[in-house]
């Protein structure tokens, strides 16, 4: 009697496990903070730091301070500019400043069934018949 055989992905189906897995990883979402896929985009439309982003609303009180008024309404109006010129720099101004799209916890469990979904069929795909060596 032999011993049964053990299933062993093939060279194809490792790298293909690995590069899911890999993407996983990177667009995996923290508890509070960004994915590390979008935190790589919000650094690509802006590898510099020098794109302006749109300041928030005054705090209350505030605008009883002439120059705090001015630094913002400036800083307002250099966003609006750019984002003005519409095309590429709108869609940079956006991404610059983009979350994850849903969720963390709503992202997590769907990409948890993701990778059990994609091991399950890359277990399921048999090489084929001629290149498994027979006992």
């Amino acid at each position: 009697m032999y011993a049964a055989r053990v299933w062993q992905p093939t060279n194809a189906q490792w790298w293909f496990l690995l590069i899911v897995a890999l993407l996983i990883v990177a667009v995996w979402p923290p508890a509070d903070d960004r994915s590390l896929a979008v935190k790589v985009v919000n650094w690509a439309v802006d590898p510099s730091g020098t794109l302006p982003v749109m300041p928030d609303t005054p705090a209350l009180g505030e605008d009883d301070d002439l120059q705090a008024v001015m630094i913002h309404d400036q800083l307002v109006r250099n966003y609006d500019e750019m984002y003005g010129k519409g095309g590429w720099s709108r869609r940079r101004l956006e991404l610059k400043v983009a979350q994850d799209p849903f969720n963390p916890g709503t992202e997590r469990q769907v990409l948890t069934a993701l990778g059990v979904v994609v091991a399950f069929l890359v277990w399921r795909k048999r090489p084929n018949s001629s290149s498994v060596p027979h006992p």
